[in-house]
């Protein structure tokens, strides 16, 4: 059976203890949990019991951590589940707060997505929009369904390119780093071909 292997006071809040087992940091709990259920280095503990003793004591304070982190800006589940996580609080008091949290409102990664494409799709293409979103834990599906509110990919595009291009001349060596430069901002290659046709005023030759 797991071992409790010590019991250390946090160093940014001295109410609150971190529980090593096994050798291993496995979760944060308040020293008046700790202490009322005589917690203790040496001891053998079920880890499933020792989550339920964190969910039934910390889910509140879980939440008000979760809120003042939300109230700088708009997270998605994962981003929070994963700061919760590195509060040391387990999985079953992440479940608890998210719940919570998305009964409230404050946590709907369709409306993240939404938020997000509106700030990001003034520069950003849609693939690279779809991989950021992905790297904040927003799932494909999710993700794809709200790019359906992308509007002005085209002109987003076109502004990119003014940009890169401002003071260089117009070479074919200077538009095909245009061209790549476009690419890696997300945007695909009709688009990215438009907005190089659109700039020289006419069509441009395919890149190879």
């Amino acid at each position: 059976m797991p071992e409790i292997t010590a019991i250390t006071p946090q160093v940014k809040d001295k109410d609150r203890c971190n529980i090593y087992v096994d050798g291993r940091f496995y979760c944060g709990l308040k020293l008046e949990t700790a202490l009322a259920h005589r917690l203790k280095a040496g001891q053998q503990v079920d880890l499933a019991e020792l989550d339920a003793i964190q969910a039934e004591n910390e889910t509140s304070q879980a939440l008000d951590k979760a809120m003042t982190h939300l109230s700088a800006s708009m997270k998605t589940e994962k981003q929070v589940r994963d700061y919760l996580k590195k509060k040391g609080y387990v999985d079953a008091v992440c479940d608890q707060v998210l719940e919570k949290l998305r009964g409230y409102g404050f946590v709907d990664d369709a409306e993240y997505c939404a938020q997000y494409i509106r700030s990001a799709g003034k520069d950003k293409g849609a693939r690279l929009i779809v991989l950021e979103l992905k790297k904040r834990g927003v799932d494909e599906r999710t993700a794809e369904e709200a790019l359906a509110g992308l509007e002005g990919e085209e002109d987003a595009a076109a502004k990119v390119l003014a940009k890169y291009m401002k003071n260089r001349e117009f070479t074919r060596e200077n538009l095909a780093k245009a061209y790549r430069h476009l690419m890696s901002k997300g945007f695909d290659y009709d688009t990215a071909k438009a907005a190089l046709e659109s700039l020289r005023g006419g069509p441009e030759e395919e890149e190879e």
